[in-house]
Parts: structure tokens; C-alpha cells; sequence
């Protein structure tokens, strides 16, 4: 990345979730790898942010994010951080957050071990790779609240991102766990599909199973999917 190339669909996605009526901004990337999100929001909002910080867990990655920055006549103002998670971050150096290209788990594990003692006026911006189902439900019983979802389409595959703050979260259904709260987004459609294709294939791999567990978790599936394909009838009815 040099001049003001384009980010990619992923992470414009979760650019596009950067408060867009702020000022003074404290964003911090956690995983930054090349630091093309930071260098983009710098090249493209400069003016509303007050403090750049690019962190990541290895030497390699930093080192990419270093020449991104570079590259970009930006040195001097990115702060870069070697870090594991948020552990290198003190509290009040960044009311944006984002956690983008990482599992579901690994990021519910970086939020649960972050040196925060109030996370409110934090925003955060998520985007899980996988384990979605976990990372709602972990935001769900951990004080966050997702007050916004987003889709995208990457070449053949689909992402989602996260707008999250600290406060009560309305409680999810099982299919919502699974694919978010359900929207008129024209990528709503295939996303449904997609999950009712993965929750199919482990009813499948659980069809000659036994016990007790099994049984109890062929029953979960089961709610996931009919709740899935009423949100693809609602979705369907919206797109008429």
C-alpha cells in the first residue's frame, strides 16, 4: 500500500464503522499487521484524529505496519505498540478500538483480559473471522451491547463487523446468535444461507451420534435453523 490506495472490502467495512461525528479521535489498531486501516483513516480523516495507535503481538507485523506508514509520509504519526492484545494500551489512550481479522474467541479473549475498569465512552469496532455465535454471546454477558452489524463481500466470502458499547443487550434468538439481528441488506440473504448451509452440515455429521449431550445439542441446531429460515422468509418479504 503507498499514496491513497483503497482499502480492501473487509477493512473498508470497518473504517466505514469509525464514528463519522467525532472529533479528537483515540483509535487504536489491535492486530494492525500492515497498518493499511490506521494509514487509510489518517490519509482520509487526519483532521478527526487525535491519536494513532498501531499495536501488534509480533515483531514481523509491526515491522510491516512501520513501512506502511512510511511508505505513507505518515511517520511520526502513528504510535506503535508490541503488545499482546489491549495489555499494552493504558486506560484513556483510545475511545476507538478496533479488532478486526481475528477469531470470535481470540477477540471475547482480548476484551476479558484487558486493563480496562470502564469501558464506557469506548467504542468498539469488531471483525470476527469466526466463532461468531461465541463472541455475541460473550458480549451479550459481559456488559457490551451491538448496536450496529455490517456485511461484506470479498471475493467469494462474506464478513461481518461489529459496532459495539458498553450497555445491555436486548437478548438474541438462537439463529441470531448465529447470523445477527436481521436487516433488509441485500447481502442479508446469502449471509442466511450461509449458516443455515453450516448448521445443516452438523446436523448432518451428528445424524448417527448418541447420548445424551448429542441429543441435547442436535435440539440447539434445530432451533438455529427454524430460526433461521424465518429470518430468510422475513428477509425475502422485505426484498419485495
Amino acid at each position: 500500500m503507498s499514496g491513497r490506495a483503497a482499502l480492501s472490502p473487509r477493512l473498508a467495512m470497518a473504517a466505514g464503522l469509525v464514528p463519522g461525528d467525532r472529533k479528537n479521535i483515540r483509535l487504536a489498531d489491535i492486530g494492525t499487521d500492515h497498518a493499511y486501516l490506521p494509514v487509510w483513516l489518517l490519509q482520509n480523516r487526519g483532521a478527526d484524529l487525535a491519536h494513532v495507535i498501531a499495536a501488534d503481538l509480533r515483531p514481523g507485523p509491526l515491522d510491516r505496519a512501520r513501512q506502511t506508514v512510511r511508505a505513507a509520509g505518515l511517520e511520526g504519526a502513528v504510535d506503535f505498540r508490541l503488545c499482546d492484545g489491549l495489555e499494552g494500551l493504558r486506560p484513556g489512550e483510545a475511545d476507538v478500538i478496533v479488532i478486526a481479522g481475528m477469531g470470535g474467541e481470540t477477540i471475547a479473549h482480548i476484551l476479558a483480559y484487558a486493563p480496562w475498569y470502564d469501558w464506557a465512552g469506548i467504542t468498539l469496532i469488531l471483525q470476527p473471522m469466526s466463532s461468531m455465535p461465541d463472541l455475541r454471546g460473550w458480549l451479550g454477558a459481559h456488559g457490551f451491547a451491538i448496536e450496529r452489524e455490517e456485511l461484506c463481500r470479498e471475493g467469494d466470502t462474506l464478513y461481518t463487523a461489529f459496532l459495539v458499547r458498553a450497555g445491555a443487550m436486548p437478548p438474541l434468538s438462537p439463529g441470531e446468535l448465529w447470523a445477527g439481528r436481521n436487516a433488509p441488506d441485500p447481502l442479508r440473504g446469502p449471509w442466511l444461507d450461509l449458516w443455515l448451509a453450516r448448521v445443516g452440515r452438523a446436523l448432518a455429521g451428528m445424524s448417527q451420534a448418541r447420548g445424551e449431550e448429542t441429543a441435547s445439542r442436535r435440539e440447539e441446531l434445530e432451533r438455529v435453523r427454524a430460526d433461521l429460515l424465518e429470518m430468510k422468509k422475513e428477509w425475502e418479504t422485505w426484498q419485495r
